[in-house]
């Protein structure tokens, strides 16, 4: 058993666990608690480098999609981090005509300064990705692609106080093979997104 296999096989179990954890309660949680989101976004493609992402994303607006994530919390470290696990449907249209389906867990930052005016929150979450059929953007861009990769989330969350059910979300989605680790794929797709949570 080699490490790549060992390594997806580990993966599989821990995205696995995410949707059981998601549906079904542990004893540690409280039922009575408003620990669910549905967030609703739709982004456009870039053709950029992930981190290019963050500062200069080239985008390709032949590319786009529209994602509806179902998301749970299922622990927390002290009052300032959260533990969270989502499952993501992904529609893509026009330049790709696709389905692709994610889970992952996720960690939450909570605390920021200004936090009395704009309640905000930085995720970043790593899972699985799979998608239906080959992605064209994909394949266009590196030599190899695969329908299973890696999956990557960042997201910034900002709400108002007086509304804190509700959420304005930007996200970056990024699909990776991770230097070869999946099926021998190197690079991936980024997308850049942005939409709408409510929390209850």
């Amino acid at each position: 058993m080699n490490a790549a296999f060992l390594y997806k096989m580990l993966k599989s179990v821990g995205v696995f666990s995410s949707f059981i954890l998601i549906f079904f309660p542990v004893p540690w949680m409280d039922a009575g608690a408003k620990d669910w989101t549905v967030t609703i976004y739709g982004a456009i493609q870039a053709r950029s480098d992930f981190d290019e992402m963050f500062y200069d994303p080239d985008f390709d607006n032949d590319y786009k999609f529209i994602a509806v994530a179902l998301n749970r919390k299922i622990g927390s470290f002290t009052k300032h981090m959260d533990f969270e696990c989502e499952a993501q449907v992904v529609k893509h249209f026009d330049g790709q005509n696709h389905m692709e389906f994610n889970g992952l867990v996720i960690a939450r930052w909570l605390t920021f300064l200004w936090d009395e005016y704009i309640d905000t929150s930085l995720a970043v979450g790593d899972g699985l990705s799979w998608a239906t059929e080959t992605p064209k953007l994909e394949a266009l861009e590196h030599e190899k692609t695969s329908a299973l990769l890696d999956y990557v989330l960042v997201e910034v969350s900002l709400s108002l106080p007086q509304a804190p059910e509700w959420s304005l979300v930007w996200r970056i989605h990024h699909r990776s093979g991770v230097f070869g680790l999946f099926n021998g794929v190197h690079g991936g797709s980024n997308a850049l997104g942005v939409g709408l949570s409510y929390h209850f």
